[in-house]
């Protein structure tokens, strides 16, 4: 049997009234009485009725719905981000839709394709590793979709974007790490296009430097889809231990990359910190509960939420075409645990 949701028509028909009254009623018209009002509001409570939120969105030109287009909802920095979108957007009465992209370009396309299709007010992106081309992206602003960027932003386009500082973040960790006695230190990173990739080993190479270490090349690799497709953090990382002078600690971009990384070591024997230190971006909760608990660089992925939410709401209800935009940089916290000496 179908369901079939309980509608205004359901409500005057069952009480004998016209149509209009009950929708001027449920609206709270001054035109009805109060005794009608709590009639109708009584029953439509009693039928669970809940206004049809396409008919809403004709009459509003506005649907209450936020599209987020994340790489994967089950990684979780993006599952913190999104906590802290949903606890804006439902409180101002927005739903949300989720997307995931699983790293792949086609698949970002196609999601984006669909959120839009269901008429979404704005979306809130975070782009794969696979998207080079912008030009979807692109069309849709100049167009008037709402867009806020977090994380892995599109500096060509011209609104909102939240990021954390992840130059520093990266400087501070590579500081720590060499301060720690560690000399040769590798880094494993996404894509070298993506915004998060430029500036975490731009803070990699100047950490470096101002301590009068020459970057190699060859102890910088990168993994095309970020540690989630195949076997590619295990490619890389045989690569490094495979070199005659081996690297004696790590430095990672990302959260896959660093959990990663820990994982095939140990599967190798690679005792962490023995053989070689390990530190990364990770905001998974249960880090400092692997064994060795692991040296982190934190984002504040709820917060980074909260603000890209604002923004995407400012966007959306602001009565005036908006031209002046921000980009929020947060800073990085560093958790030193038993991966690094």
């Amino acid at each position: 049997m179908k369901f079939e949701a309980a509608t205004i028509k359901d409500i005057a028909k069952a009480l004998g009234l016209s149509t209009s009254t009950v929708s001027r009623a449920l609206r709270d018209s001054h035109e009805i009485s109060p005794e009608t009002k709590k009639l109708v509001l009584e029953y439509a409570e009693k039928i669970n009725y809940h206004p049809n939120p396409i008919a809403l969105s004709l009459k509003e030109r506005r649907s209450r719905t936020i599209g987020v287009l994340v790489c994967e909802i089950a990684n979780s920095f993006f599952s913190q981000v999104i906590n802290g979108i949903e606890s804006i957007a439902y409180k101002s009465g927005y739903n949300v839709i989720i997307a995931q992209s699983r790293e792949s370009f086609d698949r970002e396309i196609l999601n984006l394709q669909y959120l839009t299709s269901r008429s979404v007010d704005g979306l809130i992106i975070s782009v794969s590793t696979e998207t080079t081309d912008f030009s979807y992206l692109k069309d849709l602003h100049q167009k008037g979709m709402p867009i806020v960027f977090f994380d892995r932003i599109v500096s060509e386009i011209d609104t909102h974007k939240v990021i954390a500082d992840n130059y520093a973040g990266a400087y501070n960790a590579t500081t720590q790490l060499i301060k720690s006695g560690y000399k040769r230190i590798a880094a494993i990173s996404n894509p070298e296009m993506l915004s998060i990739s430029k500036e975490r080993l731009a803070g990699y190479r100047k950490a470096l430097a101002d301590n009068g270490i020459e970057a190699d090349e060859a102890l910088i690799k990168y993994c095309k889809h970020g540690g989630m497709i195949g076997d590619e953090v295990n490619i890389v990382l045989l690569e490094l231990l495979g070199q005659s002078q081996k690297p004696d600690a790590i430095f990672t971009t990302s959260d896959k990359l660093t959990t990663g990384c820990l994982r095939i070591l140990k599967e190798n024997g690679i005792s962490v910190p023995g053989d070689i230190g390990l530190l990364g971006f990770s905001n998974n909760d249960l880090t400092e509960l692997f064994d060795p608990a692991l040296s982190v660089i934190k984002q504040p992925a709820f917060e980074m939420g909260e603000i890209a939410i604002g923004y995407l709401l400012q966007l959306i209800e602001s009565k005036h075409p908006v031209t002046d935009f921000e980009t929020k940089v947060l800073p990085t916290e560093l958790f030193i645990r038993n991966s690094t000496k």
